[in-house]
């Protein structure tokens, strides 16, 4: 008699190190059918979901000497946290998701997706055209389909790549899979788990009564972008966490992202190529207790922030690490979860053949880097479970690509009803104000009993608190 596949939640939580017994506890409702798509992404997103909140309860049973408490995972609030960019409204403005020259274009061969929402991406994607900066978006996006038509897909990706630039040319998945990128991700875990320096147990205060905030006392410095690291961190202070996010002056970053991660956080801009960024940063540093980063690998490399070098200087840190490719010939690249989508195949399995001349698709959410945030915090988590028992820095690291794989080669759908497009998220937003606006927004996903039913601040614009800690 063969075994049933393990779910894609058993699959997570044993990538996380967890005890199998505690699945148990994880209970499941909502409507059916959320999430449409050809790949199992609602069975991605409620294990996301899932492990993250078990991993939670696991902490907060630590710290209150307690039963881990009974998990709650709502198929419609996960569904609608997975696309809670766009749910977003500021005074009641919708922001833009992507700009205009984030996209897919026909080339001679295919096609290729280009990423350039942020100024200098576009700057670098229309320096491969010799066009200027101030190019209008009109005159732009024409120039870029009439060129981009004439090359080839695989020239375009190294071309606007060797300009700092960011497109990928769509693969199948055949192609992929016999790709050296995704050959080097072969016997990678879903999630990284390291033990990287000794240390003494370093217990946190105990916890009392709901709502049960598992993270609360603990700081956590925030070295994030975009979605999947800020989701993480949202996560965390969600839980508690002292969470300050630190951004570089230098560095654009959209406000309107920020509106909608930054809840429960305060923001900081610390240029740490500098020699009084690197002050504030180390003392910053020397009371945090958990450190998450999410740039481009080597970015933080090269200031002297490696794993080992933060673990030296603050022992018992716990440290999550994300990237968009993880391994092999791309590690070092920038990306971003619609150019892994493309990369991997997910775009092209995601078309529609029949129609608009077989341009390739995208998932029901960018759920490579809401998935990839869930997973990120679990990890977290779990890891200041572990410290609690044996004390000890810890290192977990996940990537986009390696998320994607799972989706992709690893999950099993179960039968079920038929995915549906017409989820009404009323249930699962509500109204904040904020220093930046009337903000509506989605409610959290992360539950069990006596979790906290939102977060304890709302986001204010990036850059503005004091890089200092709230706790003692």
């Amino acid at each position: 008699m063969t075994s049933a596949p393990a779910s894609a939640t058993e699959q997570a939580w044993s990538a996380l190190g967890g005890d199998p017994a505690l699945i148990g506890r994880i209970e499941t409702s909502g409507p059916a059918g959320l999430l449409p798509s050809r790949l199992p992404v609602r069975e991605l997103a409620r294990a996301a979901v899932a492990v993250c909140s078990l991993a939670a309860a696991e902490l907060a049973a630590r710290r209150t000497g307690g039963p881990v408490p009974r998990v709650l995972v709502d198929d419609g609030a996960v569904a609608t946290a997975f696309v809670s960019e766009r749910h977003l409204l500021v005074d009641g403005r919708a922001p833009t998701t992507f700009a205009p020259l984030s996209r897919f274009w026909r080339t001679a061969d295919g096609w290729v997706r280009t990423h350039a929402n942020y100024p200098h991406h576009r700057a670098r994607l229309l320096g491969t055209l010799a066009l200027p900066p101030e190019t209008a978006d009109d005159l732009a996006v024409r120039a870029v389909a009439a060129s981009f038509a004439e090359r080839r897909a695989a020239e375009i990706e190294q071309a606007v790549y060797a300009a700092g630039g960011l497109a990928v040319a769509a693969r199948t998945p055949g192609e992929w899979a016999a790709d050296p990128r995704r050959l080097a991700l072969s016997g990678v875990p879903l999630v990284e788990r390291e033990r990287i320096g000794a240390a003494p147990v370093r217990r946190t205060a105990a916890l009392a009564g709901p709502p049960l905030r598992p993270a609360a006392g603990l700081r956590v410095l925030d070295l994030t972008r975009v979605i999947a690291g800020p989701v993480a961190t949202r996560t965390l202070a969600l839980l508690g966490a002292d969470v300050l996010r630190v951004d570089a002056p230098q560095l654009p970053e959209s406000q309107d992202a920020h509106s909608d991660t930054g809840f429960g956080k305060r923001s900081v801009s610390i240029d740490l190529a500098s020699d009084a960024g690197r002050v504030v940063f180390d003392e910053l540093l020397a009371g945090a207790d958990v450190v998450v980063t999410g740039y481009r690998p080597g970015a933080l490399e090269g200031l002297g922030l490696t794993p080992e070098s933060l673990a030296s200087r603050r022992p018992g840190l716990v440290i999550g690490r994300l990237s968009a490719w993880g391994h092999g010939p791309w590690a070092l690249r920038r990306g971003f979860d619609s150019l892994v989508q493309v990369a991997t195949g997910i775009a092209v399995t995601e078309g529609e053949p029949g129609e608009r001349d077989g341009a390739p698709g995208a998932l029901p959410a960018q759920a490579l880097d809401h998935g990839t945030g869930y997973l990120l915090a679990a990890a977290v988590l779990r890891a200041l479970t572990e410290q609690h028992d044996e004390g000890g820095s810890r290192l977990a690291t996940l990537s986009l690509a390696r998320t994607a794989a799972w989706l992709t080669d690893e999950i099993t759908a179960p039968p079920g009803p038929a995915a549906q497009d017409d989820h009404d998220p009323r249930k699962w937003l509500t109204e904040t104000d904020s220093p930046l606006g009337r903000l509506r927004h989605a409610l959290p996903p992360v539950a069990f009993d006596g979790a906290p039913a939102g977060w304890s601040r709302p986001p204010g614009p990036l850059g503005v608190d004091a890089a200092a800690w709230l706790t003692a």
